[in-house]
């Protein structure tokens, strides 16, 4: 049987949660390192003399990993690097004249400071590493302060090392809200950043929700998701891989299917089941796939491209006869995958493009990270012709009191007067 569509998730009003955030930020912008230290004893069971890893030790981490992850960390960041500044290339600052002597423009600035949180506990991410500090080194950010949590009491080694060749300016062995709290506000031991990136757990993804405001933050982030769009041509036992690659991120990841064939849809339910027992994270894929699988058969291609598109999933793969079809008919989704060739697994680990995309619907209104979160786009003017200021003067006055804005009118009648021939009736100065 096909299993039909579970109906989706509400969000629900985690109280408790959200108050255990407001509390742990409170008490680090208060009491600062201090509460840093003991939310650390508490959580992870670390407090070493300074969270911040010392250049000799990152050098002393980075020797300890495998010849052949190092490699392999090199290569993906390689790859992102590169995409990244294709990115940063196609970005050009403007400056146009609109009027004589007009002038206006755009510069992309970098931010100062970002913190880039790298999540631990069950999974080392160092992936999250390339995709936050790699994006913005190339963006030009001066100063990337990147944290992550120690796991079970020990150094993660190799994230230590994906963090530090991805151009990380400082290291600090801390996770969670104290983590978070500490780059955004700031402590004794840690000047504070201007924007967060990078996944994490609730708490992780409340604290960035709190502090954004006095912080940027790349993304509201919630469970990861796959949606799979399939024709009879796709290969079922491929399908169904995929859809469990992504559902062993955790048990309210969803995993669905949009397919145009019965005998496809029920193919990838056998093996799904087949391939599940055996899966060494199926306690997080299992319930997954239990709680918040789809399978959904429609009639054509173009009908699953629709139905696809309100869901606004934040990984689509598109395994059709035709796939880049999608990018004509497709406008909601986090990234694109089309094709036997890739998956969704590439772009978490290997392929180049970020993985830090939309959840929950969100890539209705935008798009994941890249180059450009990392940039201010700024505008400046300049008019360097009388004749321009007087006439932009006369305008600005009548516009602005149509609004009740007399002070605003103010400032362009005495330009109208100054580089004009105007009369200010409000005040006795004489012209200059």
């Amino acid at each position: 049987m096909v299993k039909q569509p579970v109906p989706k998730p509400t969000a629900t009003d985690d109280s408790e949660l959200r108050e255990r955030v407001r509390s742990i930020i409170e008490d680090v912008r208060t009491r600062g390192d201090a509460a840093v230290r003991e939310c650390s004893e508490r959580f992870d069971g670390w407090s070493p003399e300074s969270f911040r890893l010392a250049p000799e030790e990152v050098e002393r981490i980075v020797a300890s990993v495998p010849e052949q992850v190092i490699e392999d960390i090199r290569f993906v960041q390689e790859q992102v690097r590169t995409f990244a500044q294709h990115q940063r290339d196609s970005l050009h600052d403007v400056e146009v004249e609109t009027l004589p002597g007009v002038r206006l423009g755009h510069r992309h600035v970098p931010i100062d400071a970002v913190g880039a949180y790298v999540p631990g506990g069950r999974y080392p991410l160092t992936a999250s590493a390339h995709m936050t500090i790699v994006t913005a080194k190339v963006a030009g950010v001066p100063r990337v302060v990147a944290a992550t949590p120690p796991i079970r009491g020990e150094v993660p080694a190799a994230t230590v090392a994906a963090m530090h060749l991805a151009g990380a300016d400082e290291i600090h062995l801390l996770g969670g809200v104290q983590a978070v709290a500490a780059m955004a506000a700031g402590t004794e031991s840690v000047s504070p950043v201007n924007l967060l990136a990078g996944p994490g757990n609730a708490y992780v993804a409340e604290a960035k929700r709190q502090l954004f405001g006095e912080v940027g933050i790349d993304l509201f982030a919630g469970p990861t998701e796959i949606l799979v769009i399939a024709d009879e041509h796709a290969d079922p036992f491929v399908v169904a891989v995929d859809l469990l690659s992504q559902a062993e991120h955790g048990p309210d990841s969803p995993a669905v299917l949009i397919t145009t064939s019965r005998e496809l849809a029920d193919e990838v339910i056998r093996h799904v089941e087949e391939l599940l027992p055996g899966m060494p994270t199926a306690d997080f894929a299992g319930p997954a796939w239990r709680d918040h699988g789809e399978v959904v058969v429609v009639d054509s291609v173009d009908e699953a491209f629709a139905l696809a598109d309100t869901y606004a999933s934040e990984h689509v793969e598109v395994l059709t006869e035709e796939p880049r079809r999608a990018l004509e008919r497709m406008r909601n989704y986090g990234a694109l995958f089309l094709g036997e060739g890739t998956c969704v697994s590439y772009g978490d680990k290997v392929i180049g493009t970020n993985h830090v995309l939309p959840t929950k619907g969100a890539a209705r209104y935008t798009g994941g990270l890249w180059v450009g979160k990392y940039l201010k786009t700024v505008t400046y003017q300049e008019v360097t012709d009388p004749a321009s200021s007087a006439a932009l003067g006369e305008v600005c006055g009548r516009a602005a009191r149509v609004e009740l804005f007399e002070g605003h009118a103010r400032s362009g009648d005495v330009r109208a007067a100054k580089f004009g021939d105007a009369n200010l009736e409000w005040t006795d100065h004489a012209r200059a």
